[in-house]
């Protein structure tokens, strides 16, 4: 089966073909993954197809049932009944004075053995029937706490009968998963620094942006999830090989969309107010990939996915193996990141950019300001994202000596996160990650 065509397609359902996140018992695992019918996940030792979230509406959730087939994605109902009876209880529960100090571990308490369970898995029983028969066998559950028994309830039921939410793959959601997961591939980009950069290089709809994207095509699907299929998205990139967008593929952009994401060498664009020729240009881009910039990421360093379809962020998998395996991809779908045409090239040589975002942590950032600035209409605002403070201040200070620019500011925003322990859990990063977001106002005072 094709793709269903944009002008019939429901964004707020899933369709074949379709990027989806996939949350797995409360964010414990995130995966992506492009629906088909032949497309599966795993969880724990259990395969589960991946075609009853077909035409499923985002939001849904899921959990895994035995079958006579074996394991199944079963959609869950909720109940209009459950926080009646769950503010019942607290307030039956209120005056009860219960704590745990009586209680002692000594894996005696469980009169339900495996075997046990082995069997009532056998006969067909269901994850949440297999979790009623744990907690009416135990003979501590009636002593606990509420707290500590809605605690052993959700412990017991991501083993026994896993629930996996059905997300949109969005801006916000896509940079989470990925800042939870495996930040460095996005170079550390949080969502607020993210959301930071959008509104201080003023991206607005009907505006052609130009964007050096190093953080894996994550900062270009922002900016064309803002446009809304409105203006340009020009990805510039130094030397002959583009740098990776894979990240783009997962929004689900529309054909449209996925039109009005371009790529061009920063050579070539830089050409534009300096005339230079053809084998100048060439030679340039030969010594930008030889000399200028040996760190720079390629496509096959930031193509991540497995054979079945989905795109696990779980770290363990990533350093397993030191080449990630190329992309599988189920259903076709318009490609982004087309070379630029000759009349768009044009039209920005006539009128500029009119906003201007880099997020290049391995490069220079005062080298590609200054090549890029020349590029930007008079009033252009731009940002310019990196993860330490010294790059920036040293790009500010030099677009102030030389009176490039007004209204610079440097910005270090943080964010703490509640109720999380840095030492349990060392992907939290709070106010460690030091970056810089410029602010323009105006261009080149000289003239």
């Amino acid at each position: 089966m094709s793709l269903q065509n944009d002008s019939t397609q429901n964004p707020r359902v899933t369709w074949e073909g379709c990027s989806v996140l996939l949350d797995i018992n409360d964010g414990d695992r995130l995966v992506f993954a492009r629906l088909s019918p032949a497309a599966t996940l795993k969880i724990g030792n259990k395969n589960c197809s991946l075609q009853p979230l077909i035409g499923c509406p985002f939001g849904s959730l899921f959990q895994v049932d035995n079958g006579p087939k074996g394991p199944y994605l079963s959609l869950v109902v909720p109940s209009t009944e459950g926080n009646n009876l769950h503010e019942t209880k607290e307030y039956q529960l209120k005056d009860e004075s219960k704590d745990n100090r009586a209680l002692v571990d000594n894996n005696k308490a469980q009169n339900l053995t495996g075997e046990d369970i082995d069997e009532m898995r056998r006969q067909g029983a269901t994850g949440e029937e297999i979790v009623e028969a744990l907690i009416s066998n135990s003979s501590t559950y009636e002593k606990k706490t509420s707290f500590s028994q809605e605690k052993y309830r959700l412990k017991k039921q991501k083993k026994y009968s896993p629930r996996v939410l059905l997300r949109r793959p969005f801006c916000r959601s896509i940079c989470e998963a990925y800042f939870k997961k495996y930040p460095a591939r996005i170079g550390f980009l949080r969502v607020d620094t993210l959301s930071l950069l959008l509104s201080m290089a003023n991206i607005t709809a009907h505006s052609d942006v130009l964007v050096v994207d190093m953080v894996g095509g994550l900062l270009t699907g922002a900016v064309a999830e803002r446009l809304g299929g409105t203006g340009y998205v020009c990805n510039a990139y130094l030397g002959d090989t583009p740098s990776s967008i894979d990240i783009v593929r997962i929004f689900n952009f529309s054909g449209e969309i996925c039109k009005r994401i371009v790529r061009s060498p920063v050579a070539g664009l830089c050409s534009i107010q300096d005339g230079v020729s053809k084998s100048e240009i060439q030679s340039n881009e030969q010594i930008f990939s030889q000399d200028s910039f040996p760190h720079s990421i390629s496509t096959e360093e930031t193509s991540i996915s497995s054979e079945n379809g989905t795109l696990d962020l779980i770290p363990e998998m990533m350093t397993a193996s030191p080449t990630p395996p190329q992309v599988a991809r189920t259903c076709k779908s318009t490609k982004a990141g087309e070379s630029a045409s000759q009349d768009a090239i044009n039209l920005w040589k006539e009128n500029g950019f009119s906003s201007l975002l880099i997020a290049a942590p391995e490069l220079d950032a005062w080298s590609i300001v200054e090549e890029l600035l020349p590029l930007l209409s008079y009033s252009a605002s731009f940002a310019i994202y990196h993860q330490y403070l010294q790059p920036l201040a040293t790009c500010m200070h030099n677009l102030q000596l030389g009176k490039m620019a007004i209204g610079l500011q440097i910005s270090e925003p943080w964010l703490r996160e509640y109720q999380g322990s840095a030492i349990k859990n060392p992907s939290i990063h709070a106010d460690e990650c030091i970056w810089g977001v410029y602010s323009k106002r105006d261009k080149d005072l000289q003239q």
